[in-house]
């Protein structure tokens, strides 16, 4: 073969940008072109709607399933600012948020929830789309907005006047790259039940038009927080060997976040822990995680040890062992997120399991000290099951 037939330089390299590059590879921006795929385009688009609503500028969130397969997310908040119509946006107006890759499509800090997988937000859903329509209602004008596969057919257009406010996104994922995955109803509306327990303000609501009987709708609301998951959690685990959820929160600038913890020891032998961040599950744990089993020891073994439920020369409850039975959620909300490895599952931060570990252990030993019965109950549950091994 001939040295010009081997030829390679910067000519046979071809640039993919923006929807291109989306487009090409879908699986780098939303997991995979199944099942999983559709959620993380839903859930790209509603967590800008969430951190409306816990910024306090909106009341709910609504998404619906509609018969042809596409999503809708509608909230009440004041509409994402239009550039056609001279918003001084302060951040991506609506074009900006639906053609531009860049971080600020997702807000840093503890008071917004992490949903993208790389924090660009709805632009990965309108380049995957066959059509994405954008309907915003702000300062008393109705704008629509129609994309095609990432690309705008129109200029925002204004279409009259409205006495309502917000912003609806309704999408339709391209069947040329998903072929005939569906969204499930029932993986949705356990994330949206997570996202309310882990976020007080939040009313968010999920209806399936599809089925031919008839829809469904389930709307979620916790005013109890990590304490109301655990409770939910805990259903299926058993009798709980006390009957109150001990739940607290903690801030801690060493860390630059707060902690909300709720746990509850349950009569099943099986361990229940789930770990968040930002409100993203963390299933591979990380330094929160970490953090909770230390200072749930240290408490635990505090009181045994006061209690005289531990003979002197006996050694100290593990970890492991005291987590049997163990029902709880654990969840940072930090100005900073720092995770390790590439698929964001597991957390880091070198402060974060020493300022966890402090909060449970203080926290934990307080309430097992108000509370003998229940303490007793507790570690004398912990120390049979020692025995039996």
């Amino acid at each position: 073969m001939s040295d010009a037939a081997n030829a390679y330089d910067a000519s046979h390299i071809k640039v993919l940008e923006g929807w291109e590059a989306i487009r090409k590879r879908p699986g780098m921006y939303i997991g995979s072109t199944g099942e999983r795929g559709l959620h993380q385009m839903v859930f790209d688009v509603v967590g800008r709607a969430v951190n409306v609503v816990l910024a306090g500028h909106a009341g709910s969130v609504e998404v619906t399933l509609t018969p042809n397969g596409g999503v809708r997310v509608a909230d009440d908040g004041p509409g994402v600012p239009v550039e056609a119509a001279g918003d001084d946006t302060g951040g991506p107006g609506l074009e900006a948020l639906l053609t531009g890759m860049h971080p600020a499509a997702e807000p840093d800090g503890r008071r917004y929830v992490a949903t993208s997988l790389f924090g660009t937000g709805p632009f990965v859903t309108n380049a995957l789309s066959s059509r994405l329509t954008a309907e915003v209602r702000r300062k008393g004008v109705h704008w629509v907005q129609e994309y095609a596969r990432g690309v705008a057919l129109t200029p925002p257009i204004a279409t009259g006047a409205t006495t309502r406010s917000g912003t609806t996104i309704a999408f339709r994922p391209d069947a040329d790259i998903f072929g005939t995955a569906e969204c499930s109803f029932d993986v949705l509306a356990e994330r949206f039940r997570e996202l309310a327990f882990l976020n007080r303000g939040l009313d968010i609501s999920i209806t399936d038009e599809r089925p031919p009987g008839g829809s469904r709708s389930v709307r979620f609301r916790s005013p109890g927080g990590a304490r109301d998951l655990v409770a939910f959690l805990a259903a299926q685990a058993g009798a709980p060997v006390h009957p109150d959820v001990v739940g607290f929160e903690w801030e801690d600038p060493r860390m630059a976040g707060t902690v909300e913890v709720a746990l509850r020891w349950c009569g099943s032998p099986e361990e229940r822990v789930r770990s968040y961040a930002n409100c993203r599950s963390t299933p591979e744990g990380g330094t929160h995680a970490a953090g909770f089993r230390d200072g749930v020891a240290a408490a635990i073994n505090a009181q045994a040890r006061e209690r005289r439920l531990l003979a002197e020369a006996a050694p100290d409850l593990t970890a492991d062992r005291i987590g049997d039975g163990l029902t709880a959620v654990v969840s940072v909300k930090l100005d900073r997120l720092e995770f390790l490895g590439a698929t964001r599952g597991e957390l880091g931060g070198d402060a974060v399991r020493a300022c966890v570990a402090e909060a449970v252990r203080e926290q934990l030993g307080m309430w097992l000290a108000e509370h003998p019965e229940q303490a007793a109950a507790v570690i004398g549950r912990i120390i049979r099951g020692a025995r039996r091994d």
